[in-house]
This record gives C-alpha cells, structure tokens and sequence, in this order.
C-alpha cells in the first residue's frame, strides 16, 4: 500500500497538505521512525516527540530560504525525512549513511552542523544578521528544548536577541512541562488570538497614538503595558522572556495540528524577536517511550512489540559506565565527602544507583558544564571530594573552568570523562576524541586511562585519594571481562606496567589500545618477532623512566592511542624522548589524524584508523620490514626472520 510519506520528497510537498493529510503524514513519520531506530538504534523520544511542530514548520515556513536551526539535532528525524532524505532514512546513523544530527554537507536543509545544547539562538541570530546586513529575506527559526534552555550560552544568545530587536523565531520545544487541558486550550486560544495581524495591528496603532499625545501619553502607555504585563503574568509563564525583549507566545499544543498551524501563520507575519513556547510529549505514540522516555532517548536496537533490546543470551560483562556507577557507590559508602555532580546525563554517566542511595550527595546541574565545574571547585575548597562526571565531548565546554577554576587553585576535583574514544554511530560531534590533547598542557592535573573495567576501579581509588585535580577517561563500550578485585588499591602515580618484554619493538599503549597491542605482539610472537607492550595508564606524569630504558632496548617504538595525534599521548612520548636525549629512537604514532571522524560502528571506525589489533600488527610488521631491508638492525636477520620476509607487508 503506498504512502503519503511515499510522495514526500520536499517541503514544498507538505505545503500542497490540508490538516486531514497532515494528519495522516504525522502518522506515518512515527511509524518510519519508530521502524528505523528499531534496526539502527538513535534518539526516539525526542524524534517522536516533535513530529507534528516539524510538519507545521515545514507547512508553514519556505525552506531552504527560510532556515531552520535545530538545537543538539537529536529531534531532526522527521525533518530529514521531509527534505529528500527518505529514501536512504534507512541507513541512519550506519557507516557512510545519514547522520543522526543536522549536516550541511548532508542536504541544503541543514543549516547548522549541531550535536551540543545551546547553540541554536546564537547561531540563528547571526544568521539573520548576516542576512539583514546583506538585503536578503526570509525568516530564521531556532527550535530548542527545554533541557538546552539550562545552557547558559542559550540565555546569552537571548540577551542579544533582546538587545537587538531584530527578527528572528525562537521556537521552546518543551517536553517536560504538564499543562492541564483547561488551561491549554485557554491559553492557546488566547495567543492565537494575539498574534493575529488585526490585534497586532491595532496594539502598534494605539501605541503610536497614546505618543502622541501631550503630557499624558507617554503614562498611559506605561500603565497600558504594565496592566498587559500583569495579564500575562497571571495567564503565562512568559515574563522571563519579556524581559528579556522577546514577545512571548504560549504555551501552544505541540500536537493539535489546528493549533500549530494558525499560531505559525501568524507568527510568520510578525516582526522582531518572538518566542514560541510549545508543550510536547516525548515519545509521543510509542507507550513504552511515552512511559519511560529517558530509557528511550537513546536506545540501542529494540523490538517494537515489547520495547526490549535485542541482545544476546550470553554471558556480557558490565560497561565501563557501570562499573564507574558501582564502584563511586561503593569509595561514597566509606568516604562521606564524596559528591557526585553530572550535567542532564544520570543515566548515561551511570549514577543513578549514586543519586537514590546518596540523594544528598547528589546534584544532576543541567547542561551547564561549566557551572559543574566551578560548583565542583567551589565543594573542594570546603573539604569535598568532588566528582564530575561528564562526557568527554561535553567536558570541553568547560576548559577554562577546568584551567582558571580548579587546576590553577590545585583543587582535588576528580573528573570521570565517559565516552572517552570513538563512540561511534553519534559521529563527529561526539567522539570523544581531543581530551587527552586538551588536558595534557595543564598544570597540575594527573590525567589517566584504564586498560579494563578492574583498572578503573583501582584508578578511581587513587583518584581519590589523591590530593589534586585529577581526570581519567573510559571507553563507551561494554568491559573486557576480567576478574574484578574485591579490594580496591591505588596505583603509584605516574606508574606504568610492562605487560610483556621482548627485544625487537615496542608498543606504548594507553586505555582501550592496550589489549589489540597485546594481541598483535602475540600475534609478531608467533612469527618469532618478540615485542614488548607497555601499559603507560598515566598520560600524564608519563613513567620516563620506564618508558625510556625499554625504549632503548628496543630502538623501535610505536604509539597507540585512541585521540587526535596532535597534541596526544603519542606527542608527549616524543617531548619525553627529546627531553632524554633519545633521538635515535625510531617512533612512530598510531591515532586519530588532524580530522573529524565520521559516524559508523566503533569496530569499523577503529580499523580504518587502524588502531584495531590488524592496524597494530600491520603498522609493526611495516616498521620491522624497514629496518631489515636498510639493515639497520642487523640482529633481525636471523634465519627466523628472514624466514617469515616474504608474509611482511
């Protein structure tokens, strides 16, 4: 049976729809969506969420001249599959397939690569600007949750709207506020009235009149606009936004379509900076995800008739995540000055154990990194320990705070950077990619990286203990599966462990690159090539001592990590070999080369970058077949080695 989706290709298309086919559109997006995200995984409460306010705005607005900006882009879906993306919305969030966020290398509908909170108004902003200083029309709309609405830079971009009072359309996508039905239709009756030209219209007539008039005008417009205020205070939640020099209009249903419709119709027509406020539920026409929409935000691969994942029956160890969650659980039972603090994510950073047996030692800030922070610091120069647990990618919104707060001060904040690495079908705006490089130059700060779930625990402990700033950092991935130690000990800081000796190369691994090492040089073992794997865990201080005198057995180094080259941990094993006077050791770095990494499964992503056990084994065997071709290390040349020649690259 075709689709009405089926003939959907552009916004102009929905534009031909009357409210009955718009209606059947909305339908069939859930379904697409909810479809999808089964196979693929994604965002689906918000996407559900915001199905009829995207096919207004569609309706309503003339795209790609009229912009709009999705705030964090995990609600864009249905915008993806109205402007000519619906024939490939089945490869969502795979390698080489849709984004699951806003792209403007993607389709000329994405106007803003967004994958972070906050950063819709200011955006739309100086696009409407840029447009103004240039002659050109159309309408900007920035559309943001209510959660990204706790983003301080959302409030400092609505400050210079304010100021500016220039065009532009805010539209409050909120999906947490409830609002009773009385209430609602009142209040979306009355601002669809408001915003009608005829009112409009005759309010900016009276204005002009009342300032003409002498000695009294200008008082009665004052009293005028104070006895507006005072019905609007009583009426709606919008006074902030007022004040802020914005006109505010809502709450408007999210899901009457009549409604959105006739308030967008209007609003269109409007000059200057406008809020919309508008209620929706997320997970809107998915039970399971309108019952429990946090579980749903983002979601691995389910089945759509329970909701359940699709997992395997076998035996899986926990996540890092989890064992980050179980084992703070455990150093707060004995160490009442432990604080756990994370930025809109308790779920996702494994806390919510912590937040209902420590509810008092618990504090869930909103996406405000920076607030996390400097709160954080404030805690610890008040005898707390705190720890901050956020994603490695949302941590860097909070540098400055990280240098001038706490490490200038030598403050004993503990951070637990999650997603540390590629995390792969999120992409670019999530990879947790650059925290080694923009931690490792600051002072004060001891930064590591576990191998395995057991070494975090023990790595937290210390981390603890410890009587500075500390940050370490863990995959998103499930554990290796080792045996974990009951009691936890702390590591010597800046202490590495060589895990096997050999005398042909070496491997300096760190965090999640130490057990594919260790697989390759088993593998070169077998080949009767014997290299040595060392497992640095600190990145910083870096165990020179350690690292230099195998170094020198050996005359041949590669690094691996899972970061951006520049700037790494690769880097700071060549400053610590310049620094020793070490310069006839050959290096060479495995990592993240000066680029964005795409979207794709973590295991894909890895061996492109070959940073897998095969890019290890490879990059070695590259290095040794050098060296005996120049005959650099004539010791190679055993009829062992020359034997197995022929199978190097």
């Amino acid at each position: 049976m075709t689709r009405l989706l089926d003939h959907i290709r552009y916004p102009a298309d929905v534009k031909k729809l009357d409210l009955e086919g718009m209606t059947t559109l909305c339908k069939e997006i859930r379904e697409e969506i909810l479809s999808t995200v089964s196979k693929t995984g994604g965002h689906l409460s918000s996407n559900l969420g915001v199905v009829e306010l995207t096919v207004i705005l569609h309706h309503v607005f003339d795209l790609p001249p009229d912009k709009l900006v999705w705030d964090v882009g995990h609600q864009s879906y249905a915008h993806k599959l109205l402007t000519g993306r619906r024939e490939r919305f089945q490869t969502l969030r795979q390698y080489q397939g849709l984004s699951g966020f806003p792209k403007r290398d993607e389709s000329p509908f994405d106007s803003f690569d967004s994958g972070h909170s906050g950063t819709s108004i200011s955006a739309a902003l100086g696009m409407a600007e840029a447009r103004r200083k240039k002659g050109e029309g159309g309408r900007v709309i920035a559309i943001i949750g209510d959660g990204s609405m706790t983003a301080g830079l959302a409030f400092e971009g609505l400050n210079q709207v304010g100021h500016l009072e220039k065009d532009l359309i805010v539209v409050l996508n909120d999906n947490e506020m409830s609002i009773s039905s009385n209430v609602g239709a009142l209040s979306s009756y009355l601002n669809r009235l408001m915003t009608g030209q005829f009112v409009n219209r005759f309010r900016e007539e009276i204005k002009s009149f009342l300032e003409t008039l002498p000695s009294i005008g200008k008082s009665v417009l004052r009293f005028a606009k104070q006895a507006e205020e005072s019905l609007k205070g009583f009426l709606m939640p919008g006074l902030l936004f007022e004040e802020l020099g914005l006109k505010y209009i809502g709450p408007i249903d999210g899901h009457r379509l009549d409604y959105l419709l006739e308030t967008f119709q209007n609003v269109k027509n409007l000059k200057g900076p406008i809020l919309v406020h508008v209620i929706t539920k997320k997970g809107k026409g998915y039970p399971p995800a309108e019952r429990d929409p946090s579980r749903y935000h983002s979601v691995s691969p389910f089945r759509i008739e329970t909701g359940e994942p699709i997992s395997s029956k076998t035996f899986s160890p926990p996540t890092y995540t989890e064992v980050f969650g179980q084992t703070l659980c455990e150093l707060a039972k004995e160490d009442r000055r432990i604080i756990a603090i994370t930025a809109a994510m308790q779920s996702g950073t494994g806390l919510e154990e912590f937040s209902r047996r420590f509810p008092d030692r618990f504090y869930d800030i909103g996406i405000a990194e920076q607030h996390a922070v400097t709160f954080a610091a404030g805690l610890a120069l008040e005898g707390m320990k705190p720890v901050v647990a956020i994603y490695s990618t949302f941590l860097q919104r909070a540098y400055d705070q990280i240098l001038q707060d706490v490490c200038l001060q030598n403050l004993p904040v503990v951070f637990a950077l999650d997603r540390g690495g590629i995390v792969g079908e999120d992409g670019p705006t999530h990879h947790g990619l650059f925290d080694f490089s923009y931690l490792r130059h600051v002072p004060n700060l001891i930064i590591m990286a576990p191998k395995d779930e057991n070494e975090l625990r023990h790595m937290m402990k210390t981390a603890i203990e410890y009587q500075g700033p500390v940050a370490f950092r863990y995959p998103k991935s499930k554990g290796i599966g080792v045996k974990m130690d009951e009691v936890l000990r702390s590591i010597e800081i800046g202490k590495g462990e060589l895990l096997r000796e050999g005398n042909d190369a070496l491997i300096l691994a760190i965090g999640s690159t130490v057990y594919p090492s260790l697989l390759a040089a088993e593998r070169l073992e077998e080949m009767g090539i014997k290299v040595a794997v060392i497992n640095t865990r600190f990145l910083k201080p870096l165990d020179g001592d350690l690292l230099c005198d195998w170094a020198k057995r050996t005359g041949m180094v590669l690094t691996v990590e899972e970061n951006v080259l520049q700037g790494g941990f690769g880097s700071a094993v060549l400053e610590l070999f310049q620094e020793r006077g070490l310069f006839e050791i050959e290096v060479k770095r495995l990592g993240i080369p000066d680029l964005f990494v795409e979207h794709g499964s973590p295991s894909i992503l890895r061996g492109k970058y070959r940073i897998d056990e095969k890019g290890i084994f490879e990059e070695l065997q590259e290095m040794l077949k050098k060296r005996v071709s120049n005959s650099l290390f004539p010791r190679l040349e055993s009829p062992s080695l020359t034997a197995v020649q022929p199978n190097l690259k």
